[in-house]
């Protein structure tokens, strides 16, 4: 029985692929957007794979027990003052930019009358922000978080900059996750007597999980891979501070100024591979969680 049912679904993909095939040549112009979607996907896929072979390439023969020495000096260039920065800066930002760009986009979706002039303007803005580069932001955490606050240098300041920054991204992908679930999740919940609360939370917030972790995922490959807007609010001191008043460069900035200096830039490499791999950790980290929030 189970030779035969193989049999059968080989008959089905021949026969589908035969009819593919005939449907191509007899309309040139889907064969033509065919092989250029192909090629595309092939020149993208080339791309990536050359990026991380060349990172792990450069960087991979270039890393030693010195680079994770918890003190840095000139001797050993260790990242992992900048690894704990890193951490301290993402999760402090995320804590800040997570919560706001949520509740404003279930604000938006769910609460605010549709095409209001306030969810209006509140989108164009947001949509505004996402594009303005990060320099800008740095400027203006610099300005305000820096001189005008007087906290200096400082890894609060990164850190609040950071999640101005990231918070149109989180918000916006936030909303567009609540607005791609059926609206038959929401009646279905009011018909068994859930109130508006208790639907949003338990319903629609739950399902939405993915594409709203989806949206923090880039902001965190944003974080992570900051610099311009780190150098003029959390500065670039090679140690970790002892508290969040204290400046500390995270490990992006630390493979800037490696690189610029021109004088350890094999380390430079060895710390890409690092990010690389925290990012991937993040990445691989989010998925795992969006899995079991989908399973319950």
């Amino acid at each position: 029985m189970m030779i035969k049912n193989s049999a059968t679904i080989k008959a089905i993909n021949t026969t589908t692929y035969k009819d593919r095939v005939r449907g191509l040549i007899k309309n040139p112009l889907s064969g033509l957007l065919f092989l250029i979607v192909s090629f595309s996907a092939l020149i993208t896929f080339a791309i990536l794979l050359f990026l991380l072979s060349y990172i792990l390439i450069r960087g991979i023969p270039h890393l030693s027990l010195s680079l994770f020495e918890l003190n840095y000096t000139t001797a050993n260039v260790s990242m992992m003052p900048a690894i704990i920065n890193t951490v301290t800066m993402v999760v402090m930002a995320l804590l800040i930019s997570g919560p706001l760009g949520i509740f404003s986009a279930i604000f938006l979706v769910e609460y605010a009358k549709s095409g209001s002039k306030l969810v209006k303007i509140v989108r164009m803005t947001a949509e505004t922000l996402s594009g303005i580069p990060s320099i800008v932001y740095g400027l203006f955490g610099m300005l305000f978080f820096v001189i005008t606050m007087g906290w200096g240098y400082s890894i609060l300041a990164g850190a609040l900059t950071l999640s101005i920054m990231i918070l149109p991204l989180i918000m916006r992908t936030a909303e567009e996750a609540l607005i791609s679930i059926p609206m038959s999740y929401r009646e279905g919940s009011y018909a068994l007597g859930a109130g508006k609360l208790r639907t949003v939370f338990r319903i629609v917030l739950p399902s939405a999980v993915p594409g709203i972790l989806a949206g923090v995922i880039l902001a965190t490959g944003r974080v992570v891979g900051e610099t311009a807007a780190l150098i003029f609010t959390g500065g670039s001191v090679a140690q970790v501070p002892e508290n969040i008043m204290g400046s500390g460069r995270t490990l992006a900035v630390h493979m800037y100024v490696l690189a610029s200096e021109g004088l350890h830039v094999n380390q430079a490499s060895a710390t890409g591979v690092i990010l690389l791999i925290m990012v991937l950790l993040i990445n691989w980290l989010s998925a795992y969680i969006a899995g079991k929030i989908v399973k319950k």
